[in-house]
């Protein structure tokens, strides 16, 4: 009996994924040329870009822009390796993308943005988008332009509609998360008034904890990330006006400071934090957390109690959002990163609930105006209905 109960969940799950392929039809790249003259380039100086499935019906008016993700370069070195790939370059950048989760085009599993106008903004500058220098290293190539970028692409947009948006609406998962933090007002700002403006960071809020070792490791990576980048100037003022500036690099120092309506959407156990912040492979040089960063469920007792201490220090900093009303909160109990692209965790037959609600439909409400959601989850594994996925282990898989 079992087994046959397998079989069939096993055929609706295939079933699922089929008919989830072929309703989210791939959409096309928009290359931003007229970018380069404005120096807006990417980090091998090819133009910016995006993709662009336009919105229908009573969402022709509304403009959901979501910023992809995929970590940072921190140095020259990884910097040009990054210039080689999608990371860095519009030249080895996908043609086409399928749209799921916030971005699909389907009601029955994005009701609330399904017939929007959604915008998918390429990462291709490795500091989210906050660099600019000035100079370009003749024997490297590399332009570190990426706080040009980010207007370029939006003046693009309003010149193609969203001057007229009557909701708008900013989201990002990972590095785009962050960025959308970051650049939060200022989407605000270039949005005509009149709008509903609000932005949402998915997995962006990286903390600044020690490892395992009792080093800082993270501070130290954004650290050579900002100088890198020269991206001291274009981080918000009100913060490196009084702190180093790479550590306004962090969500927790800046975060109190946004004016902006933002939702964040975490999970208090990150698993590119877990694995990357709290226990790097470079502490861990006999492999005695290797399962356990790769599968929660394989952790010992000391291991988990060493990552409900990274919650209370999630949490802890959380508190630095401030509790206006306008700001709102989905914090899960899950082993996940990025949450709000995928369709299994966006919004599917089992996806992950907080007081009983869904992701879609805690940021749905909460974007309308419906009710407020502010929500934080027991620790772990009080959460069944967590996925807690199982990660093929990289140090910086994102970088």
């Amino acid at each position: 009996m079992a087994g046959t109960r397998l079989i069939q969940w096993l055929f609706l799950l295939v079933w699922a994924l089929v008919m989830l392929k072929t309703e989210s039809a791939n959409v096309s790249i928009t290359i931003v040329e007229d970018a380069v003259a404005k120096g807006a380039v990417c980090l091998d100086g090819s133009p910016p870009a995006y993709h662009w499935d336009k919105g229908f019906g009573a969402g022709i008016n509304n403009w959901l822009v979501n910023i992809e993700g995929g970590g940072w370069c921190n140095n020259v070195t990884l910097c040009l390796n990054r210039s080689e790939t999608r990371l860095g370059s519009s030249k080895h950048m996908d043609k086409a993308v399928a749209f799921t989760g916030i971005l699909s085009r389907v009601q029955n599993y994005n009701p609330d943005f399904y017939n929007w106008n959604r915008i998918r903004i390429r990462y291709c500058d490795g500091a989210s988008f906050t660099g600019d220098v000035e100079a370009v290293d003749p024997a490297t190539n590399l332009h570190f332009r990426g706080a040009r970028i980010w207007p370029a692409v939006i003046e693009d947009l309003l010149s193609k509609g969203m001057k007229d948006a009557k909701n708008a609406f900013l989201s990002g998962s990972s590095a785009g998360g962050l960025a959308s933090i970051l650049h939060c007002d200022s989407f605000r700002a270039l949005i005509p008034s009149g709008a509903k403006v609000k932005c949402l960071s998915d997995a962006g809020y990286f903390i600044n904890v020690k490892d395992i070792s009792g080093a800082r490791h993270i501070e130290e990576f954004y650290s050579q990330v900002v100088a890198t980048h020269g991206s001291a100037k274009n981080l918000p003022s009100s913060c490196t006006s009084k702190i180093k500036p790479e550590l306004c690099f962090f969500p927790q120092n800046v975060a109190h400071e946004i004016k902006t309506p933002i939702i964040f959407v975490n999970a208090a156990y990150d698993s590119w934090q877990i694995k990357n912040i709290l226990v790097p492979t470079i502490v861990d040089p006999h492999g005695t957390w290797h399962n356990c960063r790769r599968n929660i469920k394989k952790c010992s007792d000391d291991q988990i109690q060493t990552m409900q201490g990274f919650r209370l220090d999630f949490l802890k900093a959380l508190e630095n959002t401030g509790n206006s009303s306008s700001k709102g909160l989905f914090i899960d109990s899950c082993y996940d990163h990025c949450q709000t692209e995928l369709q299994e965790t966006w919004l599917f037959d089992d996806s992950p609930l907080l007081a009983k609600t869904t992701i879609a439909k805690a940021v749905g409400d909460w974007y309308y105006d419906r009710r407020p959601f502010q929500k934080i989850d027991c620790p772990y594994p009080c959460n069944p209905t967590c996925h807690n996925l199982v990660t093929v282990l990289q140090e910086h898989p994102e970088l």
